[in-house]
């Protein structure tokens, strides 16, 4: 299993991150956890196509986790691939329905691309065939607590505390063989995730707070700092403990040596910041 990290930032404009977005590859199968803002160009970047996407599983929707939803499932399309099978809580249906159904928001671009006699003559000319059909992503809702099996991995999934009532919200774990990779999302502590993550290979936590940050009670209650993630690494023998999602004004090195001496003061395990485009083999 191969992870690819191609956005490892927040809501906050950074040009060192993109938004939420975690790709993994095992046999024939291409997995993407989550797509904000910045992760398609990042997919790009570390020389994939859209097209080689087969799966996208949503922690949640909140728009630094989907921004780049609609160009992915666009590119995709254009370039002839395979529908994606799309999955993530409600209302995901409805909102794939809202840019791609006929009266979408892309709609007068879907009817001018294949429609429009230029158009089809290049489509074509590309290999396509005619009638060209609408992009179609395979659209199922879960609900934490979902799980699927694929060709040679499985994934599992809880509850991830974050946004309720407004927004469902979960982690997940993908197992490979002997190898394991959770993503919690963004989420607070809690005995759910505890229990998803026990003997994982790899955790990828987010953290939106530093030691001693009480300056606002959400936050508080909802991000846990890095200590109280190196803590749960350490308490559920995880293997290696990458920390993402951090905001803007924890990125710099200075902060980054702080957090680093915290993590391996309490985790004896590889720790460290996740990075885009950091490729890590399991």
């Amino acid at each position: 299993m191969k992870i690819t990290c191609l956005g490892t930032g927040c809501p906050e404009p950074n040009p060192r991150r993109a938004s939420s977005g975690f790709l993994i590859e095992t046999g024939e199968d291409v997995i993407l956890m989550d797509c904000g803002g910045g992760v398609f160009d990042r997919l790009v970047q570390s020389g994939r196509k859209p097209s080689d996407i087969t799966h996208l599983f949503f922690t949640h929707l909140h728009s630094d986790h989907m921004m780049d939803y609609a160009r992915l499932v666009h590119a995709a399309w254009d370039e002839g691939g395979t529908p994606i099978k799309v999955f993530g809580p409600a209302p995901i249906a409805s909102i794939t329905q809202k840019l791609f159904g006929h009266d979408g928001v892309f709609s007068t671009d879907l009817i001018a691309r294949t429609e429009n006699a230029g158009s089809q003559e290049v489509w074509v000319e590309r290999g396509g065939t005619l009638p060209r059909p609408w992009p179609d992503p395979e659209i199922t809702e879960i609900e934490p607590g979902y799980s699927f099996v694929g060709a040679n991995w499985r994934l599992t999934s809880c509850t991830a505390y974050h946004a309720q009532p407004q927004l469902t919200s979960m982690a997940f774990r993908l197992d490979v063989d002997e190898k394991s990779f959770v993503y919690t999302g963004d989420a607070a502590l809690c005995n759910e995730i505890e229990a998803l993550a026990q003997n994982a290979d790899l955790l990828i936590h987010w953290c939106y707070r530093l030691l001693g940050d009480e300056s606002n009670t959400f936050i508080r209650k909802m991000s846990p700092d890095p200590v109280e993630i190196a803590q749960l690494a350490k308490r559920c023998d995880v293997g290696r403990l990458l920390l993402t999602h951090l905001r803007s004004s924890m990125d710099t090195d200075e902060v980054h040596k702080t957090i680093d001496q915290q993590l391996k003061a309490h985790f004896e395990g590889q720790s460290g910041i996740a990075e885009d485009l950091l490729e890590i083999e399991l």
